[in-house]
């Protein structure tokens, strides 16, 4: 589905009709312009709002530079520095989801019912996301109101039990609901209200969950590599994403969505901005295609000679480096920015994927090279690289590109490059290695540059799952040249819960709430 407006109403802004004269003191004392209720509809609809931002809220932002996509070179505007401290929480939302559940059944649904079933995958996303963000946190006491203002913490372990427990339910009832043609979902900004795209989002969110678990795999509550495989086994009790229209996106317009980058921004960032070496010099080493779409030749290298479509005339800085220094090559044209004829030259850009089709393939992909389940890895690997191609237009034969001929975007040149992918997947350096190492090492490449301005964080939980791609250190990261592996919990949590907060911190990491601290996760 085309996002053609996402407009979400302030459920402040709703009004309750009151009539009569007189009233009792307690009317009285309630304000007449406070919805208590409102359609179930527009509450998911602001949930919905909300797994875009939970999940990066867009490309070009601080994910996007802790993925190291890119780095920033002016450092009033930004800084390449992990100096995390505190994320935020999701239990707003997430008594969204429960006022959602009421609203339906208040509306006369039946217990099981459209936003029921979606509820359970909505629980398992936020939570899933605030747990591999921070470890330890509340879940069974949580979401209660003034019934419980301090919920204790359950442990990471506890937290994805349940979130498994949440997907299998959500795709059992909306097995049963489609079976029944019962659908009483409206306003989905992203599917359409299709239920069966749905249900694809929820096992495949599931396997995303699972191979996440891969330092877990012996773990008997768990069951992480027969859940696996019974998901493949299975698909058509586990039905998953089949093709990139199957894809959850947010997809941008020219109006009330735009793209992060696009005409109206041009020269607030244009410059500030370079291309980071983990990202684009694993493209070019690679000789990929999606190198043109994506970035321009460094000015440098094109003075020294360097055609404009030679891999070698892309360079991405280290976003190690110091930031001045990044800053004085970058203003000598030393590195490549991003392609600002392919993203100032429109409002729309590629779509911004929450959960996606190329994901799937590598994570399947690895599951096979892992051992977990049968099939052809190499299959797999292949439709996913093919998959990534596809969202930036690049198909086999003869591509346009656009390269900046000015500094600018409106005049530049045009160049043509040949794409084939069987010429691609012949380099020893990407063709499948097999269930080895270096064939692993291959898929958690490929399935990075896939997250390229999508998913979040993805590319760094990955990352810190299993060191791939090596990410670039200096003293530009910060943090004792260090990449942190989590974030502290939020002053709210220290404030005004105290006591489970820091039982929780004693528990996971010695009593210091560390950003360098490994999780029950990464153990």
């Amino acid at each position: 589905m085309k996002l053609n407006k996402l407009f979400i109403l302030s459920l402040t802004a709703l009004g309750l009709t009151l009539s009569g004269c007189e009233k009792p003191f307690d009317e009285l004392e309630q304000d007449p312009n406070r919805p208590t209720s409102a359609p179930a509809s527009l509450v998911f609809n602001g949930v919905l709002n909300d797994m875009y931002s939970v999940a990066g809220g867009g490309a070009w932002n601080d994910s996007q530079r802790y993925n190291q996509f890119y780095a920033s070179n002016y450092n009033y505007y930004a800084t390449n520095d992990y100096a995390w401290t505190s994320t935020g929480l999701s239990y707003t939302t997430l008594k969204n989801v429960v006022k959602m559940e009421q609203e339906a059944k208040k509306a006369g649904l039946p217990d099981v019912n459209a936003y029921s079933a979606l509820g359970k995958f909505f629980r398992a996303f936020f939570f899933e996301n605030m747990t591999k963000r921070l470890g330890d946190i509340p879940l069974t006491d949580a979401l209660q109101g003034l019934d419980n203002q301090t919920p204790k913490y359950n442990t990471q372990k506890e937290v994805y039990v349940q979130v498994l427990t949440w997907l299998d339910a959500s795709n059992a009832d909306l097995t049963a609901l489609i079976a029944k043609s019962d659908n009483n979902l409206t306003g989905d900004i992203y599917l359409g209200n299709s239920l069966a795209k749905w249900q694809k989002v929820v096992n495949t969110f599931k396997l995303r969950v699972l191979i996440s678990l891969s330092k877990k795999e012996a773990d008997t509550d768990l069951n992480v590599k027969a859940r696996f495989a019974d998901v493949l086994s299975n698909p058509t009790k586990y039905p998953v994403m089949a093709s990139m229209d199957d894809n959850l996106q947010y997809v941008y317009n020219s109006t009330f969505n735009k793209y992060a980058r696009n005409p109206d921004n041009f020269g607030q960032n244009a410059t500030r901005e370079n291309m980071a070496a983990t990202y684009l010099g694993t493209l070019t080493s690679l000789k990929d295609p999606r190198t043109f779409v994506v970035a321009e030749p460094a000015g440098a290298q094109i003075k020294a000679g360097a055609k404009p479509t030679d891999f070698a005339a892309f360079v991405g800085a280290s976003s190690g480096e110091d930031l001045a220094l990044m800053s004085s090559e970058a203003n000598q044209g030393v590195y490549s920015f991003q392609n600002r004829k392919h993203y100032y030259s429109t409002y729309t850009a590629e779509p911004y994927i929450i959960v996606g089709y190329p994901e799937l393939q590598f994570t399947i992909a690895e599951g096979i090279n892992r051992g977990w389940s049968t099939g052809s890895a190499e299959d797999y690997y292949k439709k996913g690289i093919q998959a990534s191609w596809s969202l930036y237009g690049l198909t086999e034969g003869a591509n346009t590109v656009y390269f900046s001929a000015d500094g600018g975007y409106k005049v530049f040149n045009t160049y043509t490059v040949n794409v084939s992918f069987a010429d691609y997947y012949a380099q020893p350096t990407v063709k499948y290695a097999g269930s080895t190492a270096e064939g692993q090492k291959q898929i958690l490449t490929q399935k990075y540059l896939a997250f390229a301005q999508n998913s979040g964080m993805e590319a760094f939980y990955n990352q810190r799952r299993t060191g791939t791609p090596t990410f670039l250190l200096g003293p530009g990261t910060g943090n004792s040249q260090r990449i942190p592996v989590r974030w502290q919990y939020p002053s709210t949590e220290r404030s005004y819960n105290t006591t489970n907060n820091t039982a929780a911190i004693a528990s996971q990491f010695g009593g210091s709430d560390d950003i360098n601290a490994a999780m029950w996760l990464l153990k």
